[in-house]
């Protein structure tokens, strides 16, 4: 894939800087409502201790922004000027950055999203299949309803990129199942309350709902409410990987499931991100996705068979905690000639 980032490190490298054990990388988070997006950023941090330990220093910019995307631009132009060698970015839009793209890449500065993809020739993308992410998610559900059944869907942020490839993919995987209704779709903006009132809702106008495909966030809230309806026995609905939500499933013992987006996927990010910085180069054939500069994670998928080993995973942990996963430094090797 060429493009301006790639010319600029070529330059570096020539200028004998690309092997430099020093690095500024910039952290910008595009929405703070969420404690995945806290622990996405607190794992990020972590990853790049953990450099320290190789001989790498790092030192991170990070900049919060809510879900505006001209203020997330505001935060990634803030970080060219204070002359970060990296930006790492989980983006409001896929394609309203790339102009702002274009620019870090003619200052010479590496750019990674993670969460959601961007079109930016001037960017690569680290991180899960959004839309296979939402694909497994109704996939699941049509097999469990034996193809058959009422289903409404809870979506989160309409607009946002990540939200947008979820509900691309559920389709897909629903429209599969010809025996499958989909009698409403509607979002809840990945907020749990929202997602338990928006639950109420559906349940009070169509009573004979069999399925639901809630993203997460949002899906403990849904399960409170088929919960206070009595109808746990009658629903089966995707679920979530957060701590307080696996107690929930296993001990109401709900017919779920739930593909997992790990918060480590910022800290992944990171990982390739500095192997770039070194000097490596990319094997070919590795970039796939919608724009063609994605390397796609593995989507680990919890159901009933599997949800004992989620919740001792998250022994101990608080109740927002969610089952993560990150990819390692030389796992993040294996990307490069």
């Amino acid at each position: 894939m060429k493009s301006a980032w790639l010319a600029a490190g070529l330059v570096a490298l020539m200028g004998g800087t690309a092997l430099a054990q020093d690095y500024k990388i910039g952290l910008s988070n595009g929405w703070v409502g969420s404690e995945w997006r806290t622990q996405m950023i607190e794992e990020a941090q972590a990853a790049a201790a953990a450099w320290a330990e190789r001989g790498v220093n790092i030192e991170l910019v990070i900049q919060s922004s809510d879900v505006d995307v001209q203020g997330q631009i505001g935060a990634v132009r803030n970080m060219i000027n204070e002359g970060v060698n990296a930006i790492i970015i989980n983006p409001n839009s896929p394609t309203a950055f790339d102009p702002i793209f274009a620019q870090a890449a003619a200052a010479g500065i590496l750019v990674v999203a993670t969460d959601a993809e961007v079109s930016s020739p001037d960017a690569i993308y680290v991180g899960i299949d959004q839309t296979d992410y939402g694909r497994k998610g109704c996939a699941w559900l049509a097999e469990t309803l034996g193809g058959q059944g009422n289903v409404v869907t809870i979506n989160g942020v309409s607009g946002h990129p990540a939200n947008e490839m979820r509900v691309a993919g559920c389709r897909e995987s629903l429209a599969a199942a010809p025996g499958i209704t989909v009698l409403n779709e509607t979002n809840a903006n990945w907020d749990q309350a929202q997602g338990q009132q928006t639950m109420q809702n559906l349940l009070a106008t169509y009573p004979e709902i069999d399925g639901v495909y809630v993203q997460d966030g949002m899906a403990a809230g849904a399960w409170r409410a088929i919960e206070a309806a009595g109808k746990t026995a009658d629903i089966a609905a995707t679920g979530e990987v957060r701590k307080d939500f696996l107690d929930l499933w296993s001990a109401g013992n709900y017919t779920s499931g739930a593909s997992v987006n790990p918060p480590g996927v910022m800290a992944s990010a990171l990982n390739v991100a500095v192997l770039k910085l070194q000097g490596k180069e990319f094997k070919e054939g590795i970039f796939g996705g919608v724009y063609g500069n994605a390397i796609f994670l593995d989507i680990p998928f919890i159901n009933n068979d599997t949800l004992a080993d989620a919740v001792a995973a998250a022994d101990g942990k608080p109740g927002h905690w969610s089952v993560t996963d990150e990819l390692s430094v030389e796992d993040a090797e294996a990307f490069f000639q």
